[in-house]
């Protein structure tokens, strides 16, 4: 004979099944967080750690950034935030200008120096996923010269066991778009490092980068 469930026990299931449903649904957990305005113009925040490059906070409109110069022309980066591996998604949102046929390449990584990062190549029309110093995956990108550009990567384990790698860019001024724009599945597990932002000036002209925020699930 098939046995009914008490109604205190289908209570019980229901208040479960809905506080588990808060949980998952609930705001992401801030690991790091900095938009710069408590920082001090013409310096770095002390928990910065520059790998390269003449990294400084700068302040225009009211609104402050950490800006990296024009010249000299190479790729320069900057770590800061906690050591995590996986189950994090980063995010800034970064200002580049081009001259001529000249553009900035710019992004952010997860993993360390040499971790993955997630960059905007406009001399290629590209965004690429780069493992260390190699591009590893690229998609199709326009980006648009002299605009504050969205950019988001997440790294999250996944079956297997593998792990995913997945970036998104769209300009400030639109809507954050629902997919992935690009995406990369390893099988090997990523070594632990600190979150980057990255740019190189090849147009000669000034990378901004404000409002970091880091998130772990």
């Amino acid at each position: 004979m098939k046995r009914q469930s008490s109604p205190i026990a289908l209570l019980a299931l229901l208040f479960l099944c809905l506080t588990f449903r808060a949980r998952a649904d609930g705001p992401a957990k801030i690991l790091y967080e900095n938009n710069f305005e408590k920082s001090a113009v013409g310096q770095v925040p002390e928990e910065f750690l520059v790998l390269d490059g003449n990294f400084a906070v700068q302040e225009s409109d009211g609104n402050k950034y950490l800006e990296l110069p024009g010249a000299p022309l190479d790729t320069f980066g900057v770590l800061f935030g906690p050591t995590t591996n996986a189950g994090v998604c980063l995010s800034a949102r970064i200002y580049g200008t081009g001259k001529g046929r000249r553009y900035p390449q710019f992004g952010l990584g997860l993993d360390g120096q040499n971790g993955y990062k997630l960059m905007v190549s406009p001399a290629k029309d590209a965004v690429e996923i780069y493992k260390g110093d190699d591009s590893v995956a690229s998609v199709p990108f326009h980006w648009k010269t002299g605009t504050w550009t969205m950019c988001k990567l997440r790294i999250r384990q996944t079956d297997g066991p593998a792990w995913k790698i997945e970036g998104k860019v769209w300009p400030q001024t639109e809507a954050e778009p629902k997919e992935w724009t690009i995406t990369l599945e390893e099988k090997t597990e990523p070594h632990p490092g600190r979150p980057s932002v990255w740019g190189s000036p090849i147009s000669g002209t000034p990378i901004r980068f404000d409002d970091l925020l880091l998130t772990g699930e």
